[in-house]
């Protein structure tokens, strides 16, 4: 066993119900909130943002409403948030939703206590956040990007056509509230594709240089979440059990990216989501997931093997080799249960545009991180064996 080091200050108040103490929680870090979340006029979340911001009132705690978030958030959406908190002298931030608006609360978080803007502090940046950072509690209202639990922050800089990230401990959120009642009403386009992205996550994490004997516990028990709860949550949206299994699925695998790191799939997909903004980041990672296995067909079959075994159980005699080979249609036979097997096409990404995409996944170093290292071209030969 290799040495390891892990970190995780965040408190995380899992369960159901568990939302109703979220007056008590942020009022420990602060007396004036932004609440950071999507618009409230056409979110189905509203009666939520409601119920929480009366319930942060009846703390004593002043609430300032920031409901401007969109999917994948912008720089402006960041500055706009940042002059509300800064204007009222918010001492703390809440954000409440799905990654996009605990991003962008995080964000908004550094933006309103640093000069200059959320980008001029990306994590290849200097100088870092520092502890001027707010304090940063979330509320998650899906399960997918484990934003909850983590020191990311990916925005989109929309001048740059460029999706890149904060990354830094002062953005670990001080506190997360994980209430799977607040996930019931997830539609099932948003459950499938956040959840394959809590799968990715796991998946990626277990593959990754810096993954631990602690962070690979955590990988596979994410991953039989997923595969057994997904589906039966997008059968029966009320289903509370799926929902708290995908839950916990989520902010597993939140950790294990927070201590370890995404590959080569995260890259590409965040480089869709910078060209392309209307594409939910799980489905371009769905999109491309088959082929990039496909790729790595060969190298750490031990590593893969296991990945496989964690899908599938009864592949626990097979040898290690037979078991890695099933990791490409175990993934492809999972997405066509969630109903989630897509191409590029399909998710209106142009095939002259193949080549500007396959460049700019390789911005990011996470394709470093995968068991093989693409070149630019291969990349590109991924991306048109997804089209």
């Amino acid at each position: 066993m290799h040495g390891f080091r892990y970190f995780q200050p965040t408190d995380i108040y899992f369960g159901r119900g568990r939302s109703h103490e979220v007056g008590p929680i942020v009022s420990a870090f602060g007396r004036k909130c932004l609440l950071v979340t999507t618009p409230r006029t056409t979110s189905r979340l509203a009666p939520v943002y409601e119920r929480l911001n009366t319930l942060l009132q009846d703390a004593g705690v002043e609430v300032t409403h920031f409901d401007e978030v969109q999917p994948n958030p912008t720089t402006d959406i960041v500055s706009a948030g940042a002059r509300l908190a800064r204007g009222h002298r918010c001492d703390v931030v809440l954000g409440v939703g799905g990654g996009s608006a605990m991003d962008a609360a995080k964000a908004i978080a550094v933006e309103a206590t640093h000069p200059g803007t959320a980008w001029d502090y990306l994590f290849y940046r200097q100088p870092q956040p520092d502890a001027r950072t707010l304090p940063i509690v979330t509320v998650s209202t899906t399960s997918g990007t484990g934003s909850q639990v983590t020191q990311v922050a990916v925005i989109t800089n929309t001048e740059a056509r460029d999706k890149s990230a904060l990354y830094n401990a002062v953005l670990f959120p001080r506190a997360a509230i994980v209430d799977p009642e607040l996930m019931m009403s997830a539609p099932p386009r948003v459950t499938a594709a956040t959840g394959f992205d809590a799968f990715a996550h796991s998946f990626e994490s277990f593959l990754h240089p810096n993954a631990s004997p602690y962070t690979d516990l955590m990988a596979l028990e994410a991953i039989r979440l997923v595969v057994g709860a997904l589906p039966e949550a997008l059968a029966v949206g009320s289903n509370l059990d799926a929902r708290e299994r995908l839950a916990w699925a989520d902010t597993l695998a939140g950790l294990c990216i927070a201590a370890a790191g995404v590959t080569l799939p995260h890259g590409i997909g965040m480089a869709m989501g910078g060209l392309f903004p209307h594409v939910a980041h799980g489905e371009a990672l769905a999109a491309v997931y088959p082929a990039v296995l496909r790729y790595s067909r060969g190298v750490a079959v031990e590593r893969f093997a296991a990945l496989a075994r964690a899908i599938d159980p009864g592949l626990k005699d097979s040898s290690d080799a037979d078991a890695a080979a099933e990791c490409e249609p175990l993934v492809e036979s999972l997405l066509r249960r969630i109903n989630l097997k897509l191409s590029l096409a399909e998710l209106r990404v142009p095939a002259d545009r193949l080549p500007e995409l396959a460049k700019q996944s390789l911005v990011l170093p996470d394709f470093r991180n995968h068991p093989r290292m693409a070149t630019e071209r291969e990349v590109l030969e991924i991306l048109q064996q997804c089209q």
